[in-house]
C-alpha cells in the first residue's frame, strides 16, 4: 500500500514515543536520553524501533559503545517531531490561556558574557510573574545562538546585533559603550574617560570571543593604533583578574556592579574617550516563527526591565 494511499491506516504512534526519540536525537545516545527523561534505556530503544517501523525509516546509525548518529531521514524527522511536540505543548498552552494564566516551556539563549551579569535576575523577575512556565537557559557565541534558533533547540537569544543573518529578526534593547578595564589603583582609573592612545603601548588582554574580539579590535584600527596583546581568554571573568592583578588593561562593554575580579582585587571600569559606535544588545527570534504566549511574555518582560539607562547586574553609565 502506497504511502499517499487515502485508505491506509491511521499511523500508530505516541507523543511519549517522540519525546524518547527527539531526546536520543538531540543527546546521541540512548544513555543520556535515559538519564535526561528519568527512565530506563530499553523504554528509549523500543520507542525508537517502534517509530522506525511504524514510517519504515532508518533515523540512526548505532555505533557499538559510540552511541548514534542521526541518518539524514533521521535529521528531517528529528525536526519535525520537535515541532510536532512544540504544537502539542501550545495546546496546552492555549488551555492555560483560556484560564488567564500563562505556562509551559521557554528555551532561552544568552551570549556568554551577559549570562552571569544580567540573564539570572531576568528570569528570576520573569517566573516570578509566572511561576507556570519552565524556562531553559543555554549560553553560547553569537554563531552557537544563531544555529540553536534555527534548530528550534531556543527560542529567544539575548545577544549583539552584529552579524545577524537574514532569516533572524533582532529587536534591540540597549546600546553598550566601550570601557577600559584598569586596576583600580591605575594612575589612569581616576581621570575620567581615557583615551585609547594613552592606553595602546600598555599590555592588553583581550577578549577572545566572536563578534567581542572583532568588535574591539576594530576600534584600535580606527585610530590605526596596534594593541599590544599580552595573552588573551574567552571567558570575561578571567579577562577582570588577569587585568586586577595588574598584568595590563582590557576593553570592555559589561560594567558589573561588583566592582571586584574573582581573586578579590579591585577594578576600575573607565569610559573610553572617543565617537565609537556601542554594541547593541536585543533579542533574537527566527523569522516566521510563530510566537507563543510564554515568548510574548518574556519579550515584553526584557523590554521592561534591559534599557540602555538600566540593566539588571550592571552598573549605571558613567
Amino acid at each position: 500500500m502506497s504511502k499517499g494511499d487515502p485508505s491506509r491506516s491511521p499511523l500508530r504512534f505516541t507523543l511519549r514515543q517522540l519525546l524518547y526519540f527527539v531526546a536520543a536525537g538531540e543527546t546521541k545516545s540512548v544513555k543520556l536520553a535515559a538519564e535526561r527523561l528519568n527512565i530506563s534505556q530499553p523504554s528509549i530503544s523500543t520507542a525508537i524501533a517502534q517509530i522506525e517501523e511504524e514510517f519504515d525509516l532508518q533515523l540512526f546509525v548505532r555505533h557499538h559503545a559510540q552511541g548514534l548518529s542521526l541518518t539524514p531521514a533521521g535529521e528531517r524527522f528529528l525536526q519535525a517531531a520537535k515541532t510536532l511536540l512544540d504544537q502539542t505543548e501550545e495546546l496546552h498552552n492555549v488551555a492555560d490561556e483560556v484560564a488567564g494564566s500563562i505556562s509551559g516551556p521557554l528555551n532561552i539563549g544568552s551570549f556568554r558574557t551577559y549570562a552571569p551579569l544580567i540573564i539570572s535576575e531576568v528570569c528570576k523577575g520573569f517566573l516570578d510573574q509566572y511561576p507556570r512556565v519552565k524556562l531553559h537557559v543555554s549560553e553560547g557565541d553569537e554563531a552557537q545562538l544563531i544555529t540553536r534558533l534555527r534548530k528550534a533547540e531556543i527560542s529567544i537569544a539575548i545577544t549583539y546585533s552584529q552579524h545577524i543573518p537574514d532569516d533572524i529578526a533582532f529587536e534591540p534593547l540597549a546600546e553598550l559603550p566601550t570601557y577600559a578595564l584598569l586596576p583600580a589603583d591605575h594612575p589612569l582609573a581616576a581621570k575620567g574617560p581615557v583615551a585609547l592612545s594613552a592606553l595602546a603601548e600598555l599590555p592588553f588582554i583581550l577578549l577572545d570571543l566572536p563578534l567581542s574580539r572583532e568588535y574591539f579590535l576594530s576600534i584600535f584600527m580606527r585610530e590605526n593604533l596596534t594593541p599590544n596583546i599580552l595573552t588573551r581568554s574567552e571567558y570575561p571573568e578571567a579577562i577582570r583578574s588577569y587585568v586586577a592583578s595588574g598584568f595590563g588593561y582590557s576593553l570592555l562593554t559589561a560594567r558589573p556592579l561588583n566592582k571586584a575580579a574573582l581573586n578579590g582585587k579591585p577594578l576600575a571600569y573607565v569610559r573610553l574617550a572617543g565617537d565609537y559606535p556601542p554594541m547593541v544588545l536585543g533579542m533574537a527570534t527566527l523569522k516566521g516563527l510563530r510566537k507563543t504566549s510564554v515568548m510574548q511574555a518574556f519579550e515584553i518582560h526584557c523590554r521592561g526591565v534591559i534599557s540602555t539607562d538600566k540593566m539588571p547586574g550592571m552598573a549605571p553609565l558613567g
